[in-house]
């Protein structure tokens, strides 16, 4: 797994968005439960937009075994129950294929719903690659313009899907700086299309890798004007229920109608695994085809020369590994390789994430060698 530029850079602002933000779901030391938003949010409302449970959810079985992990960094040997607690894990699930192997909670359950921050970008490239297989996107070398015409005239104008998927649209943008004051806005109201009208070109696009949480929205947004539906009802119909999602979720819009597509899905830490399980499958849910495979396949490899470890809106590994990353440590981390998918939660993580590729080789190589061999991974 690469090294996340925000990483670190993030974290102060995250601070600042997250005053801003709806109510994250993972809450501060000394832990208290993650919180949904609030009761009165049960349809659509200013401010989030419901995503209703699948009516085929995919089973998750219950099949806990011991995990005795360890793992070497920096010359130290650490545990499993070590990392989880230096890092503020708050939720952390592993699946071997369908089965859960292990699960554990701090201050929350299996019904908490955790902020995903910009684990959402990976689900936003899904819904991009389900346009481009329904034909609703001709192809993502075509630029934003054909599909969101009100960006002419902007730093947007001209740049290509494909562009925008790899965080190299040469728009003049600094995450660090550039996230909080657009989350602050969106957050109480201010249109993220006019936001997004107003970004500049600052070098010419595709190449070079630019981390811009701007792009993600604009690609939502493509996805609301080319299919003619809003995005989050799009994700409902094409992602959340097909793939079979078993628990009620939010997805934060900017009281405008725009999903913010860059972040802020409110799900339980078992349907984030749903989701890197339907990509763990190619695509595939309870037998049904839900991301082309040919998508799954493109996304999850590098997307340009200039960066080896970034796909299509997913983060590499060295070892085929992908995985969908948020703001302060959120990780679904899906290994073709070992079969596993493994999701971690929490509000931040300060101490101890370096070690994260370290740690989940070692949990993904333990459930590996511990499998049953009766196991099949079929969605």
């Amino acid at each position: 797994m690469r090294r996340r530029p925000w990483t670190l850079a993030l974290a102060a602002a995250a601070v600042t968005a997250a005053l801003a933000a709806p109510p994250a779901s993972a809450a501060p030391r000394p832990p208290a439960p993650p919180a949904p938003p609030p009761a009165s949010v049960t349809g659509r409302s200013a401010g989030f937009d419901p995503l209703v449970p699948s009516s085929d959810p995919v089973d998750l079985r219950e099949a806990h075994r011991p995990l005795p992990v360890t793992y070497t960094y920096a010359g130290r040997k650490h545990t499993l129950d070590d990392y989880l607690a230096r890092t503020g894990t708050q939720g952390f699930v592993v699946l071997d294929g369908r089965d859960i192997v292990f699960e554990r909670y701090v201050a929350a359950g299996r019904d908490s719903l955790f902020q995903s921050w910009s684990m959402a970008k990976s689900f936003t490239s899904a819904a991009v690659g389900i346009a481009l297989g329904e034909g609703f996107i001709d192809s993502i070398d075509d630029p934003v313009t054909k599909y969101v015409p009100e960006l002419k005239g902007s730093g947007y104008d001209g740049v290509s899907l494909r562009n925008l998927l790899r965080m190299s649209s040469g728009i003049k943008w600094t995450e660090t700086y550039d996230v909080p004051p657009v989350h602050v806005a969106a957050s109480l109201g201010y249109p993220l299309t006019e936001l997004a009208r107003q970004r500049k070109r600052g070098w010419e696009p595709g190449t070079r890798f630019e981390y811009t949480s701007m792009n993600s929205f604009v690609l939502s947004w493509v996805v609301a004007k080319a299919t003619g539906v809003p995005y989050h009802a799009y994700v409902q119909k094409k992602i959340w229920g097909p793939a079979g999602m078993a628990s009620k979720a939010y997805l934060g819009n900017d009281s405008n109608g725009n999903s913010m597509g860059y972040c802020c899905y409110y799900a339980t830490d078992r349907d984030f695994a749903r989701f890197g399980l339907l990509y763990l499958n190619g695509g595939k849910a309870n037998g049904r085809q839900v991301v082309p495979a040919s998508w799954v396949a493109l996304s999850t490899r590098p997307s340009a020369p200039f960066n080896q470890g970034y796909g299509l809106h997913w983060w590499l590994g060295e070892h085929g590994d992908f995985s969908a990353s948020g703001l302060g440590g959120q990780l679904i981390w899906v290994s073709p390789r070992y079969g596993v998918v493994i999701v971690k939660s929490t509000l931040a993580t300060v101490l101890g994430g370096e070690e994260t590729d370290a740690a989940f080789e070692a949990v993904a190589a333990e459930v590996a060698r511990t499998r049953n061999k009766s196991i099949t991974f079929a969605g």
